[in-house]
């Protein structure tokens, strides 16, 4: 950590309906651990990150295409190949939505309901 920094970013958490399947898709597509799972929430351990799911019972997906700002966030994972990494997260079942903004991105959307991109991981440098 810098000196100015307040803080290091720890684990990002999502709101979701089911924890357990959440973080079940997302250790499957990223490969990280479900290092702890209790009773509505979940955390996965990546290489310096961790990614955590809470379950809310009233919780309401974002949209895609989302034309009212609600979508809050997106993950962009880099893949090698395009359309084996879509094949293996549908499997792992995410959904993909009609609408797509071009054919070097690809929109997913996660069980929890989440969007998420998938991009070449060349287009990254």
């Amino acid at each position: 950590m810098t000196e100015t920094a307040v803080a290091h970013l720890a684990m990002i958490t999502l709101d979701c309906r089911d924890a357990e399947a959440s973080s079940r898709f997302w250790s499957a597509v990223l490969g990280w651990e479900v290092t702890a799972s209790g009773d509505g929430y979940a955390m996965l351990k990546g290489p310096s990150h961790a990614l955590g799911f809470g379950s809310v019972p009233d919780h309401e997906p974002p949209e895609w295409p989302n034309e009212h700002g609600t979508k809050q966030f997106h993950f962009d994972l880099a893949v090698d190949d395009l359309a084996e990494a879509e094949r293996r997260c549908v499997e792992l079942g995410a959904s993909i939505p009609e609408e797509q903004p071009g054919e070097t991105w690809r929109v997913l959307v996660d069980p929890g309901g989440h969007p998420f991109c998938l991009t070449k991981a060349e287009n990254w440098g």
